[in-house]
């Protein structure tokens, strides 16, 4: 991708230095950076839990585990896309096992550009996912500012014998008067009455 706002932090798990070596040559550190290797499913949870990934490519069989549990994990338990590279004998029965989880798989030995093509299907996922985390904290924001101005609103109620409608256009005046946040002037009377 050329002029890309972002890069994605890619997580390399795999027990052979070719496929390290074969993988970084499609990663090019303008669209993918930093990239990191793990030799095992141990070392690879160890890097998981230090730092955030934004894609995680497992060769599979490990030395301490298959890897499909890692890549099934690493889709539940994050925002990271998981890229699962098995033999061609078992992709129909892993693929069957790890697709409702949201792991993309592919069978070894395969080419550059189906790889290549899997990594920007990844990146589109996790852009999306990106959205929908914006989208939710945007909305959680929300409500807490909502949960505040009631605690004020109630606060006012108590202490100054307000209506509920004049403890509302109170806080919304504080807010417009002072050039504020709702949320600011609902911590001012809270601050003040609480």
């Amino acid at each position: 991708m050329i002029f890309q706002e972002r890069t994605y932090a890619v997580l390399i798990v795999s027990a052979s230095e070719k496929l390290d070596t074969q993988m970084r040559a499609l990663l090019p550190a303008t669209d993918y950076y930093p990239v990191q290797s793990a030799r095992s499913v141990g070392q690879a949870r160890r890097m998981l839990l230090e730092e955030p990934f934004d894609l995680v490519l497992i060769q599979t069989p490990l030395k301490d585990d298959f890897g499909v549990q890692l890549a099934i994990d690493v889709c539940a338990d994050s925002s990271a896309g998981a890229l699962l590279f098995v033999k061609a004998e078992l992709f129909d029965s892993v693929s069957a096992k790890v697709l409702e989880y949201g792991v993309v798989t592919l069978s070894m030995p395969t080419s550059s550009a189906l790889v290549a093509q899997s990594l920007r299907m990844l990146c589109a996922q996790r852009e999306r996912i990106r959205r929908m985390e914006a989208k939710q904290q945007s909305v959680e924001e929300k409500i807490a500012e909502i949960r505040l101005v009631n605690h004020a609103k109630w606060l006012l109620i108590e202490c100054l014998s307000m209506t509920e409608a004049d403890a509302q256009h109170y806080i919304e005046k504080q807010s417009m008067d002072q050039r504020i946040s709702k949320r600011q002037a609902a911590e001012a009377v809270i601050r003040t009455y609480g």
